[in-house]
């Protein structure tokens, strides 16, 4: 039976319309008429005409709409992929065919770099090439796999370059997860030896190719060879056999594994790895040291047995050029540091040599501060006589505070004799000289005591020794230095006596973490050792650097604008001229906050433990601090226009550890009112000759007092009412006569000067300190014996004078007895 005919106005589907899509209307036929009746077009021309037998209907091609009309399609997709192939293909072609390798570069064969005083004139020259290249076969297997397990575990079986990891290496860099090299060994050998260490997309371009060519022209052993006599180790050292001697004395065939990973572990970072010169990298190098010697037993080059055996191999001392000695070694290794620190160059490219380095350095005040520590300090040292000053170190950085320019560093005795840079190590605790960013805080935050009171110079406190701290979980009652119970006293006062319980009641009301975020603002690092928050940091339990210290006290001497600090006047090579970092000024701190803190430490200096500092003939704020077992001593100072600080430092000279001063320069005690503001005072003087003094413009919070007229200038400088004996409270205006600065008595300033009926609520009694002079009660008679500090200086503790049989404020002994050592700080 055949199907029964469409009715009439049906139109037949398009076998080309897939099912589902709606039909064209077609005009409808004539009743009756059929396809092929007369007036009716029929065959192959036709458009609804039906195929003709045999011959398959032809698909329509169907139209893009919408957004796909913009997306490519899959055929254009494949043809753009594989021009992209033929492109990168030729390229890679005409790139191998025309890169050729090139003879060794000038860096093979470091250049000397010049580093100059702010002046002009020569500080030093370095970068004297140090290198003896040796063959493989005199580096032991375990040395070089060590290398190997540091730099590129798979040298032997790879190919000279790996895309894939240059394109992982250039992911982690884009994304923030650290830079990376991705550079295989013969990469690095081919940058070592025939380009540079410049970070362009040409030189990337050109190792690629030389490092193709030279992996199927050179063996393996070949390329190692190259790069272990070509590799910068740090100390100067270019190759592995002038590593093993600078770091352990020996050729290279005596090297042990142990001592093998350590090396390696330098390639990954020369300068900051070095655990003599940067103490404070230890756990970093240490943490690396391990990595290498885990890789080697990862690829079966290393018992697990042996690994679990071996302890890390301590480097020896560093041993310098003669053209370093003195303070040029400290200067050129303080300068390096800040360029590879700050990015301007990497150590490796700065290691290359050639640059002309123009440092902010002052030539005139760099030899007053080396002057002042030898007349003040070192030519009283008689280390044959007494074994305690063996151990004594100095080191100082001055700084203008309006541009942030270091101008003077004093880093030890000798470059060549004591190595480690005592103006930029970070090891000993900076005691009381972080109290003043307490007081900082406080006023910053508009902090109130426990009981709110609003915390001003005049608030006062409880000065008991071991006073329980209120308002904190963790359990803490400081004592106070020489276990002296001050009773009420005022924030001023418990300053100039830096009273121990006071500051650690002020952190907890102001908060610890506010505290520290004043301390980073003002211009030292977070990332201190131990600076952690809790209230011993009021103490100065961290371990900041005497360079740290000096940013910090500048922006304190800006009025709270923090100038970052910089070594670098201008760096040029080959008429170029490098840029140098941004240091654009932000205020730290409020002005209020800044110079209310200042007005306290005017007063440290004019009538506290910091009164040697008035021998400088200008006006001055300053703090002094004694570290925990006298391991050292600071004074941190400032006038308007220039800002020292000076530490001295206890250290074994054979073992490295950190040592008490007991008994040095032939003090029972050393504190920061002694020897260090002595010798910051000499420097000081020197420095600002010809200069006028120039006394403080001060903003104070509300509630804080004026100081009176500095005792170093004219009266008709300054109007200000005088101090009277019993505090800051002012009197009625009145032109004050100018006063004889006072000379350091044997004990420096005594607690004696209270008298027998204690502190009054207002700061000192009648006893105290007189118009900026010292009392006649100051001073008592059995204050310092013979044992202690003869003709005009200050005690060796920071107040260090004495009442009869008993221990004064910063350690002064009754009878010339050594004192027994202390757990606390001053």
């Amino acid at each position: 039976m055949s199907d029964p005919s469409p009715p009439p106005g049906w139109t037949p589907r398009d076998p080309d319309t897939p099912p589902g899509e709606p039909r064209a209307r077609q005009p409808q036929e004539p009743p009756g008429r059929q396809p092929g009746q007369a007036g009716t077009p029929a065959g192959p021309g036709r458009p609804d005409a039906p195929p003709e037998p045999g011959k398959p209907g032809k698909k329509a091609r169907r139209r893009r709409t919408g957004r796909r009309r913009f997306l490519p399609t899959w055929r254009m997709l494949a043809g753009g992929v594989l021009l992209a192939v033929l492109l990168l293909g030729g390229a890679l072609v005409a790139g191998y065919l025309l890169v050729d390798i090139p003879p060794a570069n000038a860096a093979a064969t470091a250049q000397s770099n010049v580093y100059l005083y702010s002046d002009g004139s020569l500080i030093a020259r370095d970068g004297e090439v140090n290198r003896v290249n040796v063959p493989l076969s005199q580096i032991p297997r375990t040395v070089q796999e060590a290398v190997l397990a540091a730099e590129d575990r798979d040298f032997y079986s790879e190919r000279a370059v790996d895309p894939k990891a240059m394109l992982r290496a250039a992911w982690n860099t884009a994304t923030g997860k650290g830079t990376q090299s991705g550079s295989t060994i013969t990469q690095q050998y081919v940058k070592n030896y025939y380009l540079g260490q410049e970070q362009t997309i040409k030189r990337k371009a050109k190792e690629f190719f030389i490092a193709i060519k030279l992996g199927r022209e050179k063996s393996k052993d070949y390329i190692l060879e190259g790069y272990l006599n070509t590799s910068y180790f740090g100390r100067n050292a270019y190759g592995i056999q002038a590593a093993s001697q600078a770091y352990y004395g020996k050729d290279t065939d005596r090297l042990t594994t142990a001592e093998g990973a350590y090396l390696a572990t330098l390639l990954n970072s020369p300068s900051a790895f070095d655990v003599v010169s940067h103490p404070q990298s230890r756990p970093r190098a240490v943490a690396r040291w391990n990595y290498v010697l885990d890789g080697m037993v990862k690829k079966d080059w290393m018992p697990a047995a042996e690994r679990a055996a071996t302890r890390f191999p301590e480097p020896g001392k560093v041993r310098t050029a003669a053209g370093l000695s003195g303070q040029r070694g400290y200067l050129v290794e303080a300068v390096k540091d800040y360029i590879v620190e700050r990015k301007v160059l990497d150590d490796k490219t700065l290691a290359e040599g050639g640059y002309r380095i123009t440092t902010t350095i002052d030539r005139r005040r760099q030899n007053a501060f080396v002057e002042a520590v030898d007349d003040e300090m070192v030519s009283k040292l008689e280390p044959a006589k007494r074994k305690a000053d063996r151990l004594v170190r100095a080191g100082g950085v001055s700084i203008d505070p309006a541009t942030g320019k270091v101008v003077a560093l004093y880093g030890g005795i000798d470059y060549t004799r004591q190595y480690v840079n005592n103006a930029t190590r970070h090891d000993y605790q900076v005691a009381s000289t972080f109290k003043p960013f307490v007081f900082a805080a406080a006023v910053e935050n508009g902090s109130r005591t426990q009981d709110g009171r609003r915390i001003t110079p005049q608030t006062i406190y409880n000065g008991d020794n071991k006073r329980r701290v209120v308002g904190t979980r963790i359990p803490y009652a400081p004592e106070n230095e020489g276990q002296v119970s001050y009773g009420n006293i005022t924030v001023n006062t418990a300053t100039d006596l830096s009273v121990n319980t006071v500051f650690a009641q002020m952190v907890v009301d102001v908060g610890t973490d506010a505290v520290k975020k004043t301390a980073v603002a003002l211009g030292i690092p977070e990332d201190t050792p131990n600076f952690d928050s809790g209230p011993a940091m009021a103490l100065g339990t961290m371990q900041a650097s005497v360079l740290d210290m000096t940013q910090a006290y500048a922006t304190l001497a800006d009025h709270g604008r923090h100038t970052p600090h910089t070594f670098l006047e201008e760096i040029t090579k080959g008429g170029d001229t490098l840029r140098l970092p941004d240091r654009n000024p932000a205020q730290a701190v409020s002005r209020e906050a800044a110079d209310t803190t200042t007005s306290m430490l005017i007063s440290v200096v004019d009538n506290g433990t910091g009164t040697a500092a008035l021998a400088a003939g200008h006006p001055a704020a300053g703090k002094t601090g004694t570290g925990e077992l006298d391991r050292s001593a600071w004074f941190a100072a400032y006038t308007p226009d220039l800002v020292t600080v000076v530490s001295m430092m206890g250290q074994d000279p054979d073992t490295g550890t950190l040592q008490s001063l007991y008994g040095a320069l032939g003090e029972p005690r050393i504190g920061g009112g002694g020897y260090p503001a002595r010798i910051w005072a000499a420097y000081t003087k020197t420095a600002l000759e010809g200069t006028d003094p120039l006394d403080f413009e001060l903003d104070l919070q509300p509630g804080a007092v004026q100081p009176p007229p500095s005792p170093l200038l004219p009266p008709s400088e300054s109007d200000t009412p005088p101090r009277t004996p019993g505090g800051r409270t002012p009197t009625p205006p009145q032109r004050p006569s100018r006063p004889t600065p006072p000379t350091p008595t044997t004990g420096g300033q005594d607690q004696g000067g209270r008298t027998d009926g204690g502190q009054t609520d207002n700061g000192r009694t009648d006893g105290g300190t007189t118009d900026g002079g010292q009392s006649q009660g100051g001073q008592t008679q059995g204050g310092q014996t013979n044992g202690g500090q003869t003709d005009g200086g200050t005690s060796a503790g920071d107040q260090g004078g004495t009442t009869a049989g008993t221990q004064g404020t910063d350690g002064g002994a009754t009878e010339g007895q050594r004192p027994p050592p202390s757990a606390f700080l001053e």
